[in-house]
């Protein structure tokens, strides 16, 4: 068996098999022991491998996803110390040290503030220490900043190195802690059932915490060893765009050696773009669209983001990363469904536009999509555009007279 176990191809398929066993619904227990005798370590490059080649032999995300938390406990105790000993992960203000240090935050403040609070809920079920876990749950949902870091500045440079298995499953682990920690905090509010109220923040908890370690052992050294310092350089500059979780870099993190040519469009006196009605310059037609009050997208004819609007109204997170990536990479793996089928129907002539509006906390958002085609008809691509209508639906009666 020991000259099997040396061989890489043989450990994928092992591990892979143990990921179906559990699937299966092969006891957890049994499935772990079988781990431990076969395997003293595990990579974490191999766990990314066998998520990939699983979704690639035709096993759906969702169902990875839902063993994700197995796979934690699983693998927990015996993925090899491989990190990398490179300086950037004590470097204030890198992108990487940032993560970890937001991860410390939280871990700090679920053990000093949140478990404690948690104690006295059990103890005690008033208001006092319902209203201690609700402005907790609150300080949690930070946590957003994090996850949306990840998923909109990390995961497009996973994707340029063919890394697409892991960052699917790991959206979709972060929507469900989002979704976990919403349901605690509305329990609280709600002043539920106090031992299922117990158990929804322990499980919501308990998840974070999870999520930790799978960023720790897994996403952060897989990143390390993919991303150049041009790369890291990009996200540590528009990370501030989207913010912070308990942890703010005190300072900006640049590589020794900057390789990143910074590309400046400065137009010249005759750079203008001819127009059907009318002939703008470059820099006219940007600050135009920035200025309109709504927010637009550009995906082209091979669903590839190509331009956004940075408008002072922007509802969604955008960042320069999302440029020229494909479309179903920029949306949690549960609603890509509904962006192929809008594309399928575009393209086929079928639709035209498509709409939809949400309520999101003080925003009521309006969003509309429409298929872009030239004079023959020929689809080019498609536009998003998203506005907050709540300012509007409040318009009454009539206004002639200029404001003060």
């Amino acid at each position: 068996m020991s000259e099997y176990l040396n061989n890489r191809e043989y450990r994928q398929k092992a591990l892979k098999e143990l990921i179906r066993k559990l699937h299966e619904g092969k006891p957890f227990e049994e499935v772990k022991a079988e781990f431990e005798r076969l395997f003293s370590g595990v990579a974490a490059s191999e766990i990314s491998e066998m998520e990939q080649n699983l979704i690639m032999e035709g096993l759906p995300v969702e169902e990875i996803q839902r063993l994700c938390d197995v796979h934690a406990a699983v693998f927990k105790g015996s993925i090899e110390d491989i990190h990398r000993k490179d300086a950037v992960l004590d470097t204030p203000g890198h992108p990487l040290h940032t993560f970890r240090m937001e991860n410390k935050a939280v871990e700090k403040y679920i053990n000093n503030s949140v478990k404690p609070h948690l104690e006295q809920y059990k103890l005690e079920n008033n208001e006092q220490t319902r209203n201690q876990l609700i402005k907790d749950f609150d300080t949690l949902w930070e946590l957003d900043k994090h996850y949306s870091r990840k998923e909109n500045l990390l995961f497009p440079y996973l994707e340029k190195y063919g890394i697409t298995a892991p960052p699917k499953v790991m959206w979709g682990v972060d929507d469900e802690i989002r979704a976990t920690l919403k349901q605690a905090k509305n329990m609280l509010i709600s002043g539920a059932d106090q031992q299922q109220t117990v158990q929804k923040i322990e499980e919501a908890l308990n998840r974070v915490l999870d999520m930790i370690f799978k960023e720790t052992n897994i996403l952060f050294p897989m990143a390390l060893d993919n991303l150049s310092e041009d790369e890291w350089y990009q996200i540590a500059k528009e990370s501030d765009e989207i913010g912070y979780c308990l942890f703010e870099p005190e300072q900006k993190w640049k590589p020794s050696r900057v390789d990143v040519q910074e590309k400046t469009r400065e137009e010249s006196s005759d750079g203008y773009v001819q127009f059907d009605t009318g002939v703008l310059s470059p820099k006219e037609i940007s600050r135009i669209l920035d200025t309109l009050p709504l927010d637009i997208t550009f995906i082209d004819k091979d669903d590839v983001v190509k331009y956004f609007s940075r408008g002072q109204e922007r509802i969604f997170t955008r960042t320069k990363t999302v440029i020229g990536r494909n479309v179903r990479n920029c949306h949690p793996p549960a609603s890509v469904t509904v962006v192929e089928k809008l594309l399928e129907d575009f393209k086929s002539g079928k639709k035209d536009s498509e709409d939809f509006w949400l309520h999101l906390g003080d925003v009521y958002a309006y969003i509309r999509y429409f298929a872009v085609r030239d004079a023959n008809g020929e689809y080019l691509g498609t536009l998003e555009v998203t506005q907050n209508i709540k300012p509007i639906q409040q318009i009454q009666g009539e206004k002639r007279l200029l404001s003060d």
